[in-house]
């Protein structure tokens, strides 16, 4: 029998999206980068806006610092402190908190942050930047959030502009914005330690120390993290042990040099090394021997020069080097059959992969696999690579007056992969940019906002301009309603684009097989199914255009303040890249057209003590395969196979998700906190993700120290993994214990 609830749903959000029109008011761009030192931009006010009945302000939106009741779209800030208080154990378990987000893992162990669903493997369609410096690795443009060099300890604030934000950040933008934003070295001066223990062999260890002067502001930090991940992986009915932790150490050291009140230099440096475990059963192209665990040995360097002329006139110029390398070697096997594959070229291909996604219990004849009384092949194999990205961007900031600002600049990066087993030994890509945002307040009723990003990508050899409007209608000085019309594109990454990958045959024992030391396995030689592969041909750019009306309420109350914002979408997705990345399966095109609307709440209610969140977000989205039609063994079209390249693409999108957190103060000095995470039917598998989390912390406050004990248990409600099968937790009760100290 339907769900009627659904049902209701469905029509309720169909007639809401009936009213998504445009209302926009187009003013001229204006892109100019003045030739003049520049100036610091004002810090954010560090007070709890509530009670003093500030709007709050956000940056990431358009680089410009603006009130929410101006801002060209809804964008979700988070403290740092509220991080902390309510005992959230990894960084990309924050963003449970945004409202549209989902948060879960693919390949298995790979945990994926991702905005209204629309990722596979890798997590291309989002910026990330850390103070500026973006994050996601350069080349195969993924996010690697186990290894990112970001202690919660030294959170500022993190905001997530909602929406396509290409106007501003460019092609890695086109669903939207997560910048995180660190505290300033000046507010941790001392030296601060925290240890973490709990379930699943989690451990986290976190040092810092630092101090604040008259002309530098510095501070140094290390932070330990190592978990065990899942409990156990299914494989045939069985469980069996799940090789999918971690284990990373991060040093970091940030700074401020004060050269005058009007010009100064940050300087952030860091490394970060330790082991990515990979299980043998899921992870390696040519099925290894061995766990094909991961040596991660990354560091990035930035400086950013800020100046301002003025109080109404500041730039920053910021040039940063990301270096993130990994080291995966392990070995395997080939037997008789195998080897004579690779000695005839017109012989079959090497069936790697033996299950078939689409048919359940279908396996393939693997060729390489050694059979009983034969002599196989040794021989080692890596997927090494070393990817390197310069980034080098200017941002000028002029305010004219209170109603009329500019923000424009340019940027240019480099990026440079080497590896032997992508891109067949080096790999260069090339992006250049400029953007601007011109806001104009006419009345005091009313704020344009129109921007734009115009840049140009090497792996197309093409240019490409994304942009943005918006008019704000301004009830009174805190109640504003948006019109947005925006429109982003993202070309296809160099390993989406060239990939050439093979992995390359070393220490190839017996002797009767040396003929085959250096032999380069490529795709060609392992596809399952040659006519399906798509490999060398080009791809196009994905194009979305989105409209979004959008509300931000204030509402004093007697004893309290009640923030709310609503927000309403219909986003139009053509061309989107979907497919399979797989040595033995090369299936990507723009074969992918997603039409989705919804809408979005976020509010918050502060009192004195007592600090109420509560999210929720409604998503009804249609993917439909557009590509070739895909031929089954009998030439007829294979409509599940068009079914699987478009549910690829959006397996992690969920009709329903939302939070609720409560963070409350009480007599001496204990603080208690909970958190209900929820994300109903997931469109592809129809699962369930459902979490409630407890915290209780005690806090020593003395005269020349501080310290902290806390307690913190997540107890899973659903006992079914989301995506995959392999997501398995023995005790759906985590606790995890706290100690920190503070001088």
């Amino acid at each position: 029998m339907p769900d009627t609830n659904c049902l209701s749903c469905s029509v309720k959000a169909k007639k809401f999206a009936r009213y998504i029109g445009w209302s926009i008011f187009i003013s001229s761009l204006g892109v100019a980068i003045p030739i003049s030192a520049t100036a610091e931009e004002p810090p954010f006010s560090s007070e709890l806006h509530g009670f003093d009945n500030d709007i709050p302000e956000v940056l990431t939106t358009t680089r410009l610092r603006q009130p929410k009741t101006r801002v060209p779209g809804t964008t979700t800030v988070i403290q740092g402190d509220q991080i902390r208080n309510l005992g959230i154990m990894n960084l990309y378990e924050v963003f449970r908190l945004v409202p549209g987000m989902t948060v879960n893992f693919v390949g298995s162990h790979q945990p994926v942050a991702t905005y209204h669903g629309t990722v596979h493997y890798e997590q291309r369609r989002m910026q990330v930047l850390v103070d500026g410096r973006t994050a996601h690795r350069a080349t195969i443009s993924d996010m690697d959030w186990e290894t990112m060099p970001v202690p919660l300890e030294l959170i500022e604030r993190i905001e997530v502009a909602r929406g396509p934000n290409s106007a501003a950040y460019g092609i890695n933008a086109f669903l939207g914005t997560i910048n995180i934003i660190t505290r300033d070295p000046a507010d941790t001066a001392g030296a601060e330690a925290r240890v973490t223990r709990g379930s699943r062999n989690h451990i986290r260890t976190f040092g810092s120390v630092g101090g604040a002067g008259q002309e530098v502001d510095w501070r140094l930090f290390y932070e330990k993290r190592k978990f065990g991940g899942f409990d156990y992986q299914e494989d045939g009915g069985e469980q069996i042990p799940f090789n999918d932790g971690h284990n990373i150490n991060a040093f970091g050291y940030d700074s401020r040099f004060k050269f005058n009140r009007n010009t100064n230099i940050e300087v952030k440096a860091g490394v970060t090394d330790g082991i990515k475990q990979q299980d043998m059963g899921k992870s390696g192209e040519v099925d290894p021997v061995e766990h094909p665990d991961i040596d991660v040995r990354d560091y990035y360097i930035q400086s950013q020069l800020n100046h301002s002329t003025s109080e109404n006139h500041f730039f920053h110029i910021l040039a940063s080097v990301s270096n993130f390398n990994r080291r995966d070697r392990y070995d395997i096997e080939l037997g008789e059959s195998a080897i004579n594959c690779l000695r005839d070229p017109n012989g079959p291909p090497l069936y790697f992969r033996t299950e078939d996604p689409n048919n359940p219990g279908k396996r393939y004849e693997p060729c390489q696999v050694p059979v009983e009384g034969e002599v196989p092949l040794r021989a080692s194999v890596n997927a090494d690579y070393e990817d390197t990205r310069l980034e080098v961007e200017i941002q000028d900031t002029l305010i004219f007056n209170n109603d009329l600002k500019l923000v424009s600049g340019a940027g240019f990066r480099k990026n440079t992969l080497r590896s032997e087993t992508y891109f067949d030994g080096r790999e260069h890509s090339y992006q250049s940019r400029y953007f601007g945002n011109l806001e104009y307040t006419p009345w005091p009723w009313m704020t344009l906002n129109a921007g734009g990003n115009w840049e140009h990508s090497s792996t197309t050899d093409e240019g490409y301009f994304s942009p943005r409007v918006a008019t704000n209608f301004i009830i009174n000085s805190h109640h504003a309603i948006r019109f947005v019309f925006s429109q982003a594109v993202r070309p296809p990454d160099t390993f989406e684009q060239s990939p050439n990958t093979g992995f390359t045959l070393t220490n190839v024992t017996p002797a009767n097989y040396s003929d085959l030391e250096g032999r380069r396995i490529t795709v060609t030689d392992a596809a399952q199914t040659p006519s399906a592969l798509t490999l060398g041909r080009d791809l196009e750019e994905e194009r979305i255009t989105s409209r979004e009306i959008s509300y931000f309420g204030q509402f004093p109350l007697q004893s309290a303040l009640l923030s709310l914002e609503v927000r309403g979408f219909k986003d139009e997705m053509r061309d989107m890249i979907s497919g399979v990345i797989q040595l033995a399966k090369w299936t990507l095109g723009n074969n992918v057209d997603v039409d989705q609307k919804g809408f979005e709440v976020e509010a918050t209610l502060d009192y004195p003590n007592t600090a109420v969140r509560a999210t929720y977000a409604y998503l009804d989205q249609d993917s439909r395969y557009i590509g070739p039609p895909i031929l089954d063994e009998s030439g007829e079209v294979h409509t599940k196979q068009h079914e699987y390249q478009a549910g690829l693409l959006t397996r992690m999108s969920t009709r329903h998700s939302g939070s609720l957190a409560i963070i409350q103060d009480l007599p001496f000095d204990v603080k208690t906190s909970s958190a209900f995470y929820w994300a109903d039917e997931f469109l592809r598998t129809g699962n369930q993700f459902e979490r409630i989390d407890f915290r209780v912390a005690k806090q020593f406050v003395r005269t020349d120290y501080t310290a902290e004990l806390a307690l913190t248990m997540q107890h899973y409600l659903n006992r079914e993994p989301e995506l995959s099968s392999d997501n398995n937790i023995e005790d759906h009760n985590q606790f995890f214990l706290e100690a920190g100290v503070r001088f």
